[in-house]
């Protein structure tokens, strides 16, 4: 066996954590992009508004992350990754309230949360960051951009890419047990579901 074959086989019996997550919330991600589209979100300011509460549910509910040492030692800038007050002031350019957030899912008690599903659920929104840049595009149509009303779509400034291999490298650096991975899947699957359930509850 060649080493190219070599490389070949061990990269498709050992996937990197990130691509196991991927193919593991593949069809979770599929439901919620189909029921975001339906929403139509693009097609008015208000649509666009019930989108960015929905946003802001889900940030709210991880948001104790970006506080947490453990996690912060673990992940490239991270506190640079939290986007919750852009949501918020996006909220106050559209001149729409923020939505209640009585039942967050996570309590700003740092000791409160399991760091695999943490991982889980930062793949997650740090997914959605770099998937934003098709939905800035369509803001544009609104008259909205990275300075007024979709501030928290806008990109890194060191760019969408770059920003999104730190941070993956960094996922798939953290020494974890087999048991550990299935909770950051687990992690991952539930933060879909959580941000499914937002904009349902906003967008419908």
């Amino acid at each position: 066996m060649t080493a190219a074959e070599l490389k070949i086989g061990t990269s498709e019996l050992e996937p990197s954590r990130t691509k196991r997550l991927r193919a593991a919330t593949h069809e979770a991600h599929k439901i919620l992009d189909s029921f975001i589209t339906s929403a139509k979100p693009f097609e008015n300011r208000e649509n666009f508004g019930k989108f960015v509460q929905s946003q802001y549910l889900f940030h709210r509910d991880l948001d104790a992350f970006f506080f947490n040492g453990t996690l912060d030692h673990l992940l490239p800038d991270l506190k640079g990754r939290r986007r919750l007050d852009f949501i918020a002031q996006d909220l106050a350019d559209l001149t729409i309230a923020a939505p209640d957030t009585a039942d967050i899912h996570f309590s700003e008690d740092a000791a409160a949360f399991d760091l695999p599903e943490a991982l889980g659920w930062l793949y997650v929104v740090e997914g959605s960051n770099l998937g934003a840049a098709f939905l800035l595009k369509d803001a544009a149509k609104l008259g909205l951009d990275e300075t007024f009303g979709a501030r928290h779509l806008a990109g890194a400034p060191e760019g969408r890419g770059l920003h999104w291999k730190t941070f993956v490298a960094a996922l798939d650096a953290v020494e974890l047990t087999p048991e550990e991975e299935n909770r950051v899947i687990q992690g991952a699957e539930a933060a879909f579901h959580a941000v499914h359930g937002h904009a349902r509850r906003m967008m419908s």
